[in-house]
């Protein structure tokens, strides 16, 4: 089972210049599935970016690198970015605008094991 962060973590995370990730689901299409994770990072200039990911679901159970699937926007390699002067407002906009959970936030490099339980369920 996956172990998410909780608020201090999250925060604590960001300001010490740690990402924290967040599945969001799949959306299925007629044919093919869209994965959909949304990243937030703390930036050079200190202000805090919520990159918005979605992807081709490429893998099965032995390719498990979402990062590595192709994205449905290519001219958005690094995903669709916003960029905010708190954690609280990038943490805020993440939940509005992708629905993002406020208790489902895990550290940055392991949405394979999202991506894993979603393949396996």
């Amino acid at each position: 089972m996956m172990r998410y962060l909780n608020k201090d973590e999250i925060q604590s995370r960001l300001r010490l210049g740690k990402s924290v990730e967040q599945w969001l689901g799949v959306v299925q299409e007629a044919d093919h599935t869209i994965l959909r994770w949304l990243s937030i990072d703390k930036k050079s200039d200190e202000s805090f970016s919520v990159a918005y990911f979605e992807s081709f679901d490429e893998g099965n159970e032995d390719l498990l690198d979402i990062y590595a699937f192709s994205l449905v926007d290519p001219d958005e390699p690094f995903g669709v970015i916003h960029t905010f002067s708190s954690v609280a407002d990038a943490v805020a906009f993440a939940e509005a605008t992708y629905k993002a959970s406020p208790n489902k936030y895990i550290l940055a490099g392991v949405i394979q094991e999202e991506y894993r339980y979603y393949i396996n369920r």
